[in-house]
């Protein structure tokens, strides 16, 4: 019995021992495949497959004649695998063997940074970062991004050469702007992670962007890949492409111009808008300063510079810099308000002829001032203008004359055509961070703030806005929805959405569209907008000029935003555009600063859009024209050559036949020109003087003086008050007589309308 017992107390023992182990091991299981079963298979499954993502293209960005703006080109990610660099230590291994698997490693890692350093050009501090990744205690460290392939190229043959399986690179892709700066406000540009951040960029990322592949690989116990049988792939889908409105030649003149003024009158910005006024299509835009898309968070004028380089407190110096790199992305044009100024009075001028409350032979007597109210309002020119028709009063930016035809239109139709002309909402062109209007409602306007209002004070609109306006005017009266992209094309080149002119509304009629247009065209033949003329085109402008009130420090002066908008050709408008220049450092309007800037552009514009020009009789006599190539022939039928192009000419040296002259045939030379014919010797050769200041007979008596030809841009009436502002070759510069300088004019005697 006791033997049975104790044979009964041992099963019973062992029983419970059983069980308690079949209990611990279920609750074991349970936890590894219940509890954790989803993350231990993640582990195994990162352990045993490789993941690699096959980035997919961003959509090519292109303007309007097919030039590419943005695009997207393959570059490589590097990777280290650290713990394939040192050699396996076996169980079985000797001391020696081990301290010769250390040495052969640490030749390894030492080979492979030297390397790194010098493809990467590491510092000191990079380098010292580099390995201590060669030491991380994983299989997978990204070590470099956006590799170029030139030096993945080298990477790869390093690689080979040395048998490092513990190097690898994966595709990626990386943003390339080829032309740098141009339209970047508009382009915007991409973050690490292509993304879009700003500008076109940002507001179509969803269209740009592609959807990744990818290539799952099998992997063995030392983490090599297997054979390609254990290899699934998935292709990366490239983003769609997206043809914009914009017009390269278009955009470099308007950006130009805008540059060289901005860094002439150290201003703090200068911005502008070309539009297709027929279609709303955005033809150029730019907000200056710009930046390279490039490289968007370096700084490019030099002005905000020197200013930040003078901050000596490190803090303030950082935050400063950071405020300006955000300041140059910020595309003024559709972001920030201003006050219009006397640009608007094309606006109340085409309100008040369509409300019959004035015609353009309405009359008014200017004295420099006007009450309302109990305030005085005075007119740029104090004197006063004296008696004046309404398309005189255009002309001349008359203020007091502005304000009793707003008195007239009334506040209940001031604001129906303010709110027609688009003023109370944004225009929701397809840009990010487009700004809402700041005006005055129906309901708020006294009689003070209405006559203010009539001469472009009070309220603040978008650029963008105004642009859009001006379209109106010039169009017949048609309110145009403004748009940037054109089209947007799938990865086979087949386009998949089209952008068609959107007319909002009918806003004034043709008639008076026609009729603003001319008074538009009066004020740049007659009145303030003078240096917006161009020769062979009929345009129609108006100057402007508004106090930015409350922005000036203590004991500065006023600070001003002076602007000009035109319509060309004024009798069958095709653009419409908008120039400004914030903060000039002199007190020059709208028609000194930015008229000579419309009138470029505008030259330009009516090349690319292949519209000829209609010259007058005074200004087929200063054409100019390709020089006639007499180069070869006898002296005596070079003469007579050129007198049939009736133009002068030099003899230099005493042969009888022509071996070189100047201009050459491939140069082209003013009316009237005189060519330098070389009949033996050297080529003689003059110093460019200063022709800045000068008036148009005074340079051009002094180009003659000085052996040399002048071309005559811009404003060229002859007044006194028209001198020259810019050359084409800097003083000082030596250059073969004959040469031709073209020398810019502009009206000097500008006003703050």
């Amino acid at each position: 019995m006791n033997t049975s017992k104790k044979m009964l107390k041992r099963l019973l023992i062992l029983s419970v021992a059983v069980i308690f182990l079949l209990c611990t091991n279920g609750a074991r299981i349970f936890y590894l495949q219940i509890v954790r079963g989803e993350e231990l298979a993640q582990k195994a499954e990162s352990q045993q497959m490789r993941d690699t993502e096959i980035s997919a293209m961003r959509g090519t960005i292109y303007d309007s004649e097919g030039n590419v703006l943005a695009q997207s080109a393959t570059v490589w990610t590097v990777f280290i695998d650290p713990l394939a660099i040192d050699l396996e230590i076996l169980e079985d291994d000797t001391e020696e063997k081990i301290a010769l698997k250390k040495e052969k490693s640490e030749k390894r890692r030492n080979l492979i940074v030297e390397k790194f350093t010098e493809l990467f050009e590491y510092d000191d501090e990079e380098k010292k970062a580099f390995i201590e990744k060669t030491k991380a205690n994983n299989h997978y460290e990204v070590v470099e991004k956006k590799v170029e392939n030139d030096v993945k190229e080298k990477l790869s043959e390093f690689i080979s050469e040395n048998s490092l399986n513990c190097i690898g690179m994966e595709q990626s892709t990386k943003r390339y702007y080829p032309y740098g700066t141009l339209a970047s406000s508009v382009i915007g540009f991409t973050g690490a992670d292509d993304q879009g951040l700003s500008g076109i960029e940002a507001y179509y990322d969803e269209e740009l962007t592609g959807t990744n592949g990818r290539i799952i690989t099998a992997k063995d116990a030392f983490s090599n890949d297997i054979s390609d049988d254990y290899e699934t792939s998935v292709e990366a889908t490239d983003g769609n492409c997206i043809t914009l409105t914009l017009n390269q030649t278009m955009q470099y003149y308007l950006e130009k111009g805008l540059s060289e003024t901005m860094n002439e009158y150290q201003a703090k910005g200068a911005y502008g808008i070309i539009m297709n006024c027929n279609t709303g299509a955005v033809l150029a835009m730019s907000s200056m300063p710009d930046y390279d898309c490039n490289d968007p968070y370096k700084l490019t004028y030099s002005k905000t510079i020197d200013e930040i380089e003078k901050i000596t407190d490190k803090t303030e110096k950082e935050t400063a810099e950071s405020v300006a790199v955000q300041n140059q992305w910020r595309n003024f044009t559709v972001s920030d308000t201003y006050v219009p100024g006397s640009v608007f009075k094309a606006f109340i001028a085409s309100a008040a002829l369509e409300e019959n409350v004035v015609t353009t032979n309405t009359t008014f007597n200017c004295t420099g001032a006007i009450k309302v109210d109990t305030y005085t309002m005075k007119c740029h020119y104090h004197p006063g203008h004296g008696m004046q028709t309404f398309t005189q009063g255009l002309e001349n930016s008359c203020n007091p004359f502005f304000i009793t035809v707003g008195q007239k239109l009334g506040v209940h139709n001031y604001f129906k055509y303010f709110d027609a002309f688009g003023f109370t909402q944004k225009t929701s062109i397809d840009l990010p961070g487009e700004a809402s209007p700041q005006y005055y409602k129906e309901n708020q306007y006294g009689i003070v703030e209405l006559s203010s209002a009539s001469f472009g004070q009070t309220n603040s609109l978008t650029p963008i806005q105004v642009c859009t306006g001006l379209c109106a005017i010039a169009n017949g009266g048609k309110l145009l929805q403004p748009y940037l992209v054109a089209s947007v094309q799938n990865a086979e080149g087949k386009t998949i959405k089209k952008t068609e002119p959107n007319v909002i509304r009918q806003v004034i009629s043709e008639e008076t569209s026609k009729t603003v247009c001319q008074m538009m065209k009066s004020v740049v033949d007659n009145g303030t907008g003078k240096n917006g003329y161009v020769a062979g085109y009929s345009v129609g402008g108006k100057t402007g000029t508004s106090t930015k009130l409350g922005e000036s420090a203590a004991g500065e002066g006023d600070k001003y935003i002076v602007s000009f908008a035109a319509i060309a050709p004024s009798d069958n408008p095709e653009i419409a555009m908008i120039i400004i220049v914030d903060e000039p450092n002199q007190d020059l309007g709208g028609g000194a600063l930015c008229a000579p800037i419309a009138a470029e552009v505008i030259e330009e514009s009516m090349n690319v859009l292949g519209i000829e020009p209609k010259y007058s009789e005074d200004e087929v006599e200063n054409l100019s024209s390709y020089t006639p190539n007499v180069s070869d022939k006898s002296l005596d039928d070079a003469k007579k050559t050129l007198e049939e192009y009736k133009l002068n000419y030099l003899v230099i040296g005493n042969g009888d036949k022509v071996v070189r002259q100047c201009p050459t045939s491939a140069s082209t030379i003013p009316g009237s020109g005189t060519v330098y014919l070389y009949t033996s010797g050297d080529k003689q050769t003059t110093t460019i003087p200063d022709f800045t200041g000068l008036t148009v007979s005074e340079a051009k008596s002094l180009a003659e003086s000085s052996n040399l030809n002048i071309e005559i841009s811009g404003n060229d009436l002859g007044s006194s008050t028209i001198v020259a502002y810019r050359q084409s070759d800097e003083k000082g510069a030596v250059v073969e007589k004959g040469t031709v300088v073209t020398v810019s004019f502009k009206n000097t005697q500008s006003v703050l309308d």
